[in-house]
Protein backbone atom coordinates (compact mmCIF):
# COMPACT_ATOMS: atom_id res chain seq x y z
CA UNK A 1 0.00 0.00 0.00
CA UNK A 2 1.53 3.28 -1.12
CA UNK A 3 1.32 6.42 0.99
CA UNK A 4 1.62 10.05 -0.05
CA UNK A 5 3.25 11.96 2.81
CA UNK A 6 3.77 15.69 3.21
CA UNK A 7 5.17 18.20 5.68
CA UNK A 8 4.75 21.98 5.53
CA UNK A 9 5.01 22.71 9.25
CA UNK A 10 8.17 24.84 8.95
CA UNK A 11 10.01 26.77 6.25
CA UNK A 12 10.67 23.41 4.58
CA UNK A 13 8.21 21.88 2.11
CA UNK A 14 8.60 18.11 1.90
CA UNK A 15 6.79 15.38 -0.04
CA UNK A 16 7.36 11.62 -0.24
CA UNK A 17 5.82 8.51 -1.72
CA UNK A 18 6.54 5.35 0.23
CA UNK A 19 5.25 1.87 0.90
CA UNK A 20 6.01 -0.87 3.42
CA UNK A 21 9.28 -1.80 1.75
CA UNK A 22 10.60 1.17 -0.21
CA UNK A 23 10.89 4.94 -0.18
CA UNK A 24 9.92 5.57 -3.79
CA UNK A 25 10.61 9.29 -3.61
CA UNK A 26 11.53 11.84 -0.96
CA UNK A 27 12.06 15.53 -1.66
CA UNK A 28 12.78 18.45 0.67
CA UNK A 29 12.66 22.06 -0.49
CA UNK A 30 13.82 24.98 1.65
CA UNK A 31 11.30 27.55 0.42
CA UNK A 32 10.61 29.59 3.59
CA UNK A 33 7.30 30.67 2.03
CA UNK A 34 4.98 30.07 -0.93
CA UNK A 35 3.96 26.64 0.38
CA UNK A 36 0.41 27.22 -0.85
CA UNK A 37 1.60 27.75 -4.42
CA UNK A 38 4.22 25.01 -4.43
CA UNK A 39 2.72 22.07 -2.55
CA UNK A 40 0.39 20.66 -5.21
CA UNK A 41 2.93 21.11 -8.06
CA UNK A 42 5.53 19.36 -5.89
CA UNK A 43 3.12 16.48 -5.30
CA UNK A 44 2.42 16.26 -9.04
CA UNK A 45 6.14 16.21 -9.79
CA UNK A 46 6.78 13.54 -7.15
CA UNK A 47 4.04 11.29 -8.54
CA UNK A 48 5.35 11.77 -12.07
CA UNK A 49 8.97 11.08 -11.11
CA UNK A 50 8.04 7.91 -9.22
CA UNK A 51 5.64 6.75 -11.95
CA UNK A 52 2.81 6.62 -9.42
CA UNK A 53 -0.70 7.92 -10.05
CA UNK A 54 -3.18 9.13 -7.46
CA UNK A 55 -5.13 5.91 -8.15
CA UNK A 56 -2.13 3.98 -6.81
CA UNK A 57 -2.11 5.86 -3.50
CA UNK A 58 -3.71 4.03 -0.58
CA UNK A 59 -3.31 6.60 2.19
CA UNK A 60 -2.45 10.22 2.96
CA UNK A 61 -0.03 11.21 5.72
CA UNK A 62 0.59 14.76 6.93
CA UNK A 63 2.23 16.55 9.82
CA UNK A 64 -0.57 18.07 11.90
CA UNK A 65 1.74 20.50 13.74
CA UNK A 66 3.08 22.14 15.71
CA UNK A 67 4.98 24.69 13.67
CA UNK A 68 4.19 27.62 11.41
CA UNK A 69 0.48 28.41 11.60
CA UNK A 70 0.21 29.09 7.89
CA UNK A 71 2.40 26.16 6.91
CA UNK A 72 0.57 23.64 9.09
CA UNK A 73 -2.81 24.86 7.82
CA UNK A 74 -1.72 24.51 4.18
CA UNK A 75 -0.53 20.94 4.67
CA UNK A 76 -3.58 19.85 6.65
CA UNK A 77 -6.01 21.45 4.20
CA UNK A 78 -4.32 19.83 1.21
CA UNK A 79 -4.17 16.42 2.89
CA UNK A 80 -7.85 16.60 3.86
CA UNK A 81 -8.83 17.62 0.33
CA UNK A 82 -6.97 14.68 -1.18
CA UNK A 83 -8.20 12.16 1.39
CA UNK A 84 -11.80 13.35 1.03
CA UNK A 85 -11.88 13.46 -2.77
CA UNK A 86 -10.06 10.14 -3.20
CA UNK A 87 -11.83 8.46 -0.25
CA UNK A 88 -8.51 7.50 1.35
CA UNK A 89 -7.49 7.09 4.99
CA UNK A 90 -5.80 10.11 6.55
CA UNK A 91 -3.21 9.89 9.31
CA UNK A 92 -1.86 12.98 11.07
CA UNK A 93 1.60 12.83 12.62
CA UNK A 94 3.28 15.17 15.09
CA UNK A 95 5.95 17.19 13.30
CA UNK A 96 8.08 16.82 16.44
CA UNK A 97 7.76 13.04 16.45
CA UNK A 98 8.73 12.97 12.77
CA UNK A 99 11.75 15.15 13.54
CA UNK A 100 12.76 12.94 16.47
CA UNK A 101 12.95 9.94 14.12
CA UNK A 102 16.16 11.47 12.74
CA UNK A 103 17.82 10.55 16.03
CA UNK A 104 17.25 6.83 15.56
CA UNK A 105 20.93 5.99 16.10
CA UNK A 106 21.18 8.01 19.33
CA UNK A 107 20.89 5.94 22.50
CA UNK A 108 19.56 8.65 24.82
CA UNK A 109 16.62 11.04 24.90
CA UNK A 110 15.49 12.87 21.77
CA UNK A 111 14.43 16.49 22.17
CA UNK A 112 12.99 17.97 18.96
CA UNK A 113 12.54 21.75 18.97
CA UNK A 114 10.92 24.26 16.67
CA UNK A 115 11.52 27.93 17.42
CA UNK A 116 8.24 29.50 18.63
CA UNK A 117 9.85 32.97 19.01
CA UNK A 118 10.32 35.06 22.14
CA UNK A 119 12.64 32.39 23.58
CA UNK A 120 9.90 29.76 23.43
CA UNK A 121 9.95 26.43 21.64
CA UNK A 122 7.54 23.79 20.42
CA UNK A 123 9.10 20.69 21.86
CA UNK A 124 8.64 17.19 23.19
CA UNK A 125 10.64 14.35 24.70
CA UNK A 126 10.96 11.09 22.77
CA UNK A 127 12.76 7.76 22.88
CA UNK A 128 12.84 4.63 20.78
CA UNK A 129 11.44 1.61 22.59
CA UNK A 130 12.83 -1.92 22.42
CA UNK A 131 10.84 -2.52 19.23
CA UNK A 132 12.38 0.59 17.66
CA UNK A 133 9.10 2.49 17.75
CA UNK A 134 9.27 6.19 18.57
CA UNK A 135 7.44 6.90 21.84
CA UNK A 136 6.67 10.12 23.71
CA UNK A 137 8.13 10.46 27.21
CA UNK A 138 6.55 13.92 27.55
CA UNK A 139 3.81 15.18 25.26
CA UNK A 140 4.36 17.99 22.76
CA UNK A 141 4.10 21.47 24.21
CA UNK A 142 5.05 25.10 23.74
CA UNK A 143 7.21 26.36 26.60
CA UNK A 144 9.91 28.94 27.41
CA UNK A 145 13.17 27.31 26.42
CA UNK A 146 14.86 28.09 29.75
CA UNK A 147 12.03 26.42 31.69
CA UNK A 148 12.16 23.36 29.44
CA UNK A 149 15.91 22.90 29.70
CA UNK A 150 15.73 23.31 33.47
CA UNK A 151 13.09 20.58 33.62
CA UNK A 152 15.31 18.27 31.59
CA UNK A 153 17.98 18.47 34.31
CA UNK A 154 15.64 16.27 36.36
CA UNK A 155 15.88 13.55 33.70
CA UNK A 156 18.83 11.29 33.08
CA UNK A 157 20.60 12.13 29.82
CA UNK A 158 22.23 12.27 27.41
CA UNK A 159 19.99 14.38 25.18
CA UNK A 160 20.04 14.88 21.43
CA UNK A 161 18.53 18.22 20.42
CA UNK A 162 17.11 18.54 16.91
CA UNK A 163 15.47 21.29 14.86
CA UNK A 164 15.80 25.01 14.33
CA UNK A 165 14.97 25.67 17.98
CA UNK A 166 18.02 23.65 19.01
CA UNK A 167 20.15 25.74 16.67
CA UNK A 168 18.62 29.03 17.84
CA UNK A 169 18.97 28.32 21.56
CA UNK A 170 22.09 26.17 21.62
CA UNK A 171 23.94 28.45 24.04
CA UNK A 172 21.10 28.31 26.58
CA UNK A 173 20.95 24.52 26.33
CA UNK A 174 24.70 24.01 26.70
CA UNK A 175 24.90 26.46 29.60
CA UNK A 176 22.49 24.30 31.62
CA UNK A 177 23.04 20.72 30.44
CA UNK A 178 26.71 21.03 29.50
CA UNK A 179 28.23 17.70 28.41
CA UNK A 180 24.85 15.94 28.52
CA UNK A 181 23.68 17.96 25.51
CA UNK A 182 24.33 16.73 21.97
CA UNK A 183 23.13 18.34 18.76
CA UNK A 184 21.86 16.98 15.47
CA UNK A 185 23.69 17.49 12.21
CA UNK A 186 22.42 19.99 9.66
CA UNK A 187 20.52 17.39 7.65
CA UNK A 188 18.96 15.92 10.80
CA UNK A 189 17.34 19.25 11.69
CA UNK A 190 14.57 18.92 9.10
CA UNK A 191 11.70 16.46 8.85
CA UNK A 192 12.03 13.78 6.19
CA UNK A 193 8.61 13.23 4.60
CA UNK A 194 9.40 9.53 4.27
CA UNK A 195 9.52 9.44 8.09
CA UNK A 196 6.03 10.98 8.16
CA UNK A 197 4.88 8.22 5.83
CA UNK A 198 6.58 5.53 7.89
CA UNK A 199 5.00 6.73 11.14
CA UNK A 200 1.61 6.91 9.42
CA UNK A 201 1.93 3.34 8.16
CA UNK A 202 2.82 2.14 11.65
CA UNK A 203 -0.17 3.97 13.13
CA UNK A 204 -2.44 2.65 10.39
CA UNK A 205 -1.28 -0.92 11.01
CA UNK A 206 -2.39 -0.53 14.63
CA UNK A 207 -5.83 0.55 13.49
CA UNK A 208 -5.26 4.26 13.88
CA UNK A 209 -6.48 6.88 11.41
CA UNK A 210 -8.11 10.29 11.61
CA UNK A 211 -11.65 11.36 10.79
CA UNK A 212 -11.15 13.47 7.68
CA UNK A 213 -14.04 15.82 8.43
CA UNK A 214 -12.93 16.48 12.02
CA UNK A 215 -9.17 16.51 11.49
CA UNK A 216 -7.67 19.88 12.45
CA UNK A 217 -4.16 21.29 12.88
CA UNK A 218 -2.46 21.02 16.26
CA UNK A 219 -1.05 24.48 16.85
CA UNK A 220 -0.49 24.15 20.63
CA UNK A 221 -1.12 27.89 21.02
CA UNK A 222 -3.35 30.55 19.53
CA UNK A 223 -2.06 33.02 16.98
CA UNK A 224 -1.37 36.61 18.04
CA UNK A 225 -4.37 37.73 15.98
CA UNK A 226 -6.62 35.23 17.77
CA UNK A 227 -5.28 36.32 21.16
CA UNK A 228 -6.00 39.99 20.40
CA UNK A 229 -9.50 39.09 19.21
CA UNK A 230 -10.24 37.25 22.46
CA UNK A 231 -9.08 40.28 24.47
CA UNK A 232 -11.34 42.59 22.47
CA UNK A 233 -14.44 40.38 22.82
Amino acid sequence: MKWLAMDTSTSVLAVAVTDEETVLGDTVLHLKRHHAERLLPTIDRMLSDTNVSLRDIGGIAVTRGPGSYTGVRIGVTTAKMLAWSLKLPLVGISSLAALAVNGRRFSGSLIPMWDARRERVYTGHYRFDKNENITAVHQDRVVPVKDWVKRLTETEGPFLFLGDGAVQYRDIIVNVLKERAFFATLEENVVRPSSVGRLAMEQWSRGGSDDVARFVPEYLQVTEAEAKWEIQK
